[in-house]
């Protein structure tokens, strides 16, 4: 084992189930002796931290009132303080550290002070969605880019918000994180830009946790939907003309998919293989 001794390793922790934690991270968390954590971290990963390991919630909650630029700058002194105090320190993130995870800011803050940073990526909750769900961002014939943004597409620049739509139009979608807030906005930009009202949508919650939720439906109508349902954040917004899982696609009415019953069907499905 390689001595990690004043060494900060800033790793993914994947969307929330600890099945889905890598298991260089897992070994991390298992050397750590400080484990700075985001507040979207699952009780069931924390659980493998050792007992005798320091963990810190510096995580940011959507309202909270905090000031981002002042709580990250705390952050970035907490990492660089236990790596001087020699002290190994694990920044545990939410999702992928570099896919809207404020990754490369900690690795330069590290990096002015001379302390060397190791990152560990993790399975960004789009793509985790993606593929638990079946929706083909990707597919051969089909689909050959897609573009990941957040909910501040709302504020886009006419010129930037016209590479959204050029997309859209030709077929690639949009996988959007951070976006409820926004997003009746955004819906209300992409219509009013002439967009086919039957555009597909589809909203993952909580991804990959026991309670996710998925809510499918159109452009023209998504709204209605969403103030209908309970739906709970975090959220990842799939919005393009093959965005719908597989599984709707053989069903005779979009609508709520029940996920949780549908892990366990592939839980059952799994325990009968073995």
């Amino acid at each position: 084992m390689i001595d990690k001794k004043g060494i900060v390793t800033i790793a993914g922790a994947g969307p929330g189930d600890p099945e889905l934690l890598t298991l260089k991270v897992l070994k991390r968390l298992q050397d750590a002796d400080v484990v700075l954590h985001d507040s979207l971290i699952s009780k069931e990963i924390l659980k493998l931290v050792p007992d005798d390991a320091e963990t810190v919630n510096v995580g940011k909650r959507c309202g909270d009132g905090q000031d981002q630029e002042k709580r990250q700058e705390r952050i970035n002194a907490m990492m660089i303080g236990y790596a001087l105090e020699g002290k190994y320190c694990v920044r545990l993130k939410a999702g992928d550290p570099f896919v809207f995870g404020r990754g490369v800011e900690e690795v330069r803050a590290l990096m002015e002070k001379g302390i060397e940073a190791e990152v560990i990526p993790g399975i960004t909750a789009g793509l985790a969605a993606a593929n638990m769900l079946q929706i083909p961002v990707t597919e051969r014939n089909r689909t050959s880019s897609l573009l990941f943004c957040t909910g501040h597409t709302a504020s886009y620049s006419f010129e930037q918000f016209q590479g959204v739509l050029a997309l859209l139009r030709e077929g690639s979608p949009v996988v959007m994180y951070m976006g409820m807030k926004n997003f009746e906005t955004i819906v209300n930009r992409l219509l009013d830009a002439r967009l086919p009202v039957s555009l597909q949508v589809s909203i993952v919650s909580k991804v990959s946790l026991c309670d996710q939720k998925v809510i499918t439906g159109m452009l023209e109508t998504i709204g209605d939907v969403i103030r209908e349902q309970d739906i709970e954040t975090p959220a990842v917004f799939f919005i393009g003309e093959h965005t719908l899982p597989v599984k709707e696609l053989f069903s005779t009415s979009a609508g709520i998919l029940n996920t949780s019953e549908q892990k366990e069907d592939n839980e059952e499905m799994y325990r009968q293989e073995l």
